[in-house]
């Protein structure tokens, strides 16, 4: 992966030249959780993005190798600046650069955007999980909800020390209570056998931080 992270950039470079503000990888990758079915999760972000630069990109990484992998974002710099910052949050930390630096970023995020990071993730997940339960019954869904769920500890974890843990291996040493079981369940949870235990745990997990335990308390 390194050597084909390294190509990505060149080519990049070869086609945006100057125009490339910043390049990185997220997702499995980014954290060094990947297995063979993980996506490649690559960043791109140019001074200004248009539809032909799209056309751009997408003929740059055809000739790829793991093509069919290859996801990610591609954003111009302006969009990114003016973007919802309690999304922000969670990009600045779960990108590592390649070429060029996210810190521009950091500073345009305050305390309230991540807070809000929680509560938005939180409220999402439980209107999720309230319709699978009764209307869709996927435990596909529910996996995917819980994965989530990953992102919102971690924002979490972070207003409640100041501390991102970028790992799960990391942040289930640092968690307890029902945070540690969502994401015991989240790393191997039996989302077949278990669909509804599972579905009424995060049920009441994000119950609880949009009711009070969290958000409200913290602000």
């Amino acid at each position: 992966m390194e050597e084909w992270l390294k190509t990505y950039v060149q080519r990049m470079e070869e086609v945006f030249g100057s125009r490339i503000v910043f390049a990185g990888i997220q997702g499995s990758y980014g954290r060094g959780e990947a297995t063979e079915k993980s996506d490649i999760d690559v960043v791109l972000i140019l001074d200004e993005l248009d539809y032909i630069d799209l056309k751009t990109y997408d003929n740059a990484i055809s000739s790829l190798s793991h093509r069919d992998k290859i996801c990610g974002f591609v954003s111009g710099k302006k969009e990114l600046e003016n973007w919802e910052k309690s999304d922000l949050f969670q990009f600045y930390h779960d990108t590592t650069p390649l070429l060029g630096s996210l810190e521009w970023m950091k500073e345009i995020i305050k305390e309230e955007d991540i807070l809000q990071a929680v509560h938005l993730g939180a409220c999402n997940i439980y209107h999720m999980c309230v319709h699978n339960a009764v209307h869709e019954k996927s435990s596909e869904a529910l996996r995917a909800m819980y994965k989530s769920a990953v992102f919102v500890l971690q924002a979490k974890y972070f207003c409640e020390k100041q501390i991102y843990i970028k790992t799960k291996a990391e942040l289930l040493t640092r968690l307890e209570g029902l945070d540690q079981k969502i994401l015991e369940s989240a790393a191997g949870g039996d989302f077949n056998g278990n669909f509804d235990q599972l579905s009424e745990m995060l049920i009441n997990w994000t119950g609880k931080i949009i009711k009070h335990t969290f958000f409200t308390k913290a602000t």
